[in-house]
């Protein structure tokens, strides 16, 4: 199997279990923001998201949408699908460029410090009536990483509201730390395959709408989720990964951490380069 599939594998839980992972919300430390406001810095710590924040003007998310639209073509005619174009950066340069982003990166190192690695590029689209859902869950769960000092910026590739199945997330989540959580059922139509139950012993959903081009950011620990899509428009997000630079990875997922801001002191992350070939 290749070094790309092998990254779009999800562990199983025989193989987390044997990771002894700290998995608590790490408030970012940071007092003097140089992209987001204090209040902003203050509301993620509170709430364990920021949304909505704009970011590219409507040319260039007409452009990202067309660069999408080539690249699902493709996947599809080699036997993908719209949820299996995952650890993308490797693979495409755009990808990896938008993973860089100056903007992005700044909003990230605002809330993680100054050594940032930029670890995961994963696009989830939701096809007209497609009928699958997100199920509430925490990102933290599924990775092989320790401590849990990661968050996901959702870019819009597509305008995302209840209709198309936008996410859901429940503020203040986070601060429960790492919650039980069971397999999905066959039958759920969830796209992932953990379900937390009750959520609402943890708060009130609320949806993340976003305009193409804005993105949210959210904590690794942040309960969240999104329904089916059943309307006639599509609904695509790209997911940024991110962490600082002394969170370790284990299962090989070292190798696909790019230091998009300051330094790696221990060289723990690969800093693959810049995919020339598409």
């Amino acid at each position: 199997m290749s070094q790309q599939a092998d990254f779009q594998i999800v562990p199983g839980q025989d193989e987390l279990d044997k990771i002894d992972r700290e998995l608590s919300f790490h408030p970012t430390q940071c007092k003097n923001p140089q992209t987001l406001s204090c209040d902003q810095l203050e509301q993620f710590n509170r709430d364990g998201y920021l949304s909505p924040i704009g970011l590219f003007t409507e040319e260039q998310s007409n452009q990202n949408r067309s660069y999408f639209d080539i690249l699902l073509d493709r996947v599809v005619a080699e036997g993908g699908n719209s949820y299996s174009i995952s650890t993308a950066h490797l693979r495409y340069g755009k990808v990896y460029d938008l993973l860089a982003h100056p903007r992005i990166v700044g909003y990230v190192t605002d809330l993680l410090g100054a050594d940032v690695i930029g670890w995961g590029s994963h696009y989830f689209c939701k096809m007209p009536g497609d009928g699958k859902a997100v199920a509430w869950h925490q990102d933290a769960s599924y990775w092989p990483l320790t401590p849990s000092k990661t968050v996901t910026v959702w870019l819009a590739i597509d305008d995302s509201n209840v209709e198309n199945g936008c996410m859901r997330v429940i503020p203040g989540s986070h601060r429960h730390g790492h919650l039980s959580y069971r397999v999905s059922r066959d039958n759920e139509g969830n796209v992932l395959d953990q379900t937390v139950d009750n959520v609402h012993d943890f708060g009130e959903p609320k949806d993340v709408v976003l305009k193409a081009g804005e993105i949210s950011i959210h904590s690794d620990l942040l309960l969240h989720g999104s329904n089916a899509n059943n309307s006639r428009r599509r609904r695509c997000g790209l997911t940024l990964r991110y962490c600082s630079a002394d969170v370790r990875a284990f299962l090989d997922w070292n190798r696909k951490g790019v230091i998009v801001h300051g330094i790696d002191p221990a060289s723990h992350w690969a800093n693959p380069q810049r995919p020339v070939n598409e």
